[in-house]
């Protein structure tokens, strides 16, 4: 009975221990499992971050409403120039092929009068260039003289095509410098806020230096929008140009060949 007594105390005293570190490793793996799913990702946005439009308003607001107010206002109107010049451009567009075909069968079976009333009735630069040139040549003025005034009305067709272009290439150095004045005034309020403290913070000069980074970015941000929409006005300009020369040159090959 003794021995039973003792075995069974230690059975008992094996299965207690044996429970407590199985309820030990029970309790260590569900810590482990709850401190991996506290750990934060930092690549994930958090549940309440707030629309980008929220965020650009703040932003806005946080940069000083008069200095952003302005390059916004650069912003808005390089952007309505830009469109609209590019709106032009394209109508400007025409296909030239097609339009010296249909003058050549014009000076080939009806005349030189044709050809004028053809390009006088079709829109874009290089049909008012040719309106030019056929006209002096209706007029019986001569090649020369057709080719002149080609060459001088397309120079006018050229100023026209880049016209409000300066006022874009000066949104796009307004916009900086504006940013830029806000930087210093920004600065400026970081220094008063010192000198009025008699300490040097960084709570003091925190505001300050972010109202003078914002307005910098927002320029900068600004002026490289209004950059990109001005070399692709500059680039379709140049195509139109070109086809404006090459367009010109044939016509006057045509006006050549035709008057023989």
């Amino acid at each position: 009975m003794f021995l039973a007594v003792i075995g069974l105390l230690t059975i008992s005293a094996e299965y207690q221990k044996t429970f407590a570190q199985d309820n030990q490793a029970a309790e260590q793996t569900e810590a482990v499992a709850q401190a991996q799913d506290d750990v934060v990702d930092p690549f994930a946005a958090a549940p309440d971050d707030k629309p980008i439009h929220q965020q650009l308003k703040k932003l806005f607001i946080d940069g000083g409403a008069t200095f952003m107010s302005l390059v916004l206002l650069c912003l808005i109107l390089g952007l309505a120039i830009a469109i609209s010049k590019i709106i032009t451009l394209s109508i400007a567009q025409n296909n030239n092929t097609k339009l010296l075909n249909k003058i050549e069968d014009c000076l080939k079976n009806e005349g030189v009068d044709k050809a004028y009333e053809l390009c006088r009735n079709t829109p874009g630069p290089v049909a008012r260039i040719f309106t030019q040139g056929l006209l002096r040549v209706r007029d019986g003025q001569g090649i020369e003289k057709a080719e002149k005034s080609v060459i001088e009305y397309g120079s006018v067709e050229m100023g026209k095509l880049e016209k409000g272009l300066s006022w874009i290439g000066l949104f796009i150095g307004i916009a900086p410098q504006l940013g830029f004045m806000g930087t210093v005034l920004g600065l400026i309020q970081a220094f008063d806020a010192i000198e009025v403290a008699g300490d040097i913070s960084p709570a003091l000069v925190a505001g300050g230096m972010k109202v003078a980074l914002i307005t910098t970015v927002g320029g900068l941000v600004v002026a490289i929008i209004l950059q990109l929409f001005y070399n692709y006005i500059i680039s379709k300009i140049d195509t139109i140009v070109v086809n404006m020369e090459d367009s010109s040159i044939s016509l006057v090959d045509m006006l050549v060949k035709y008057s023989k």
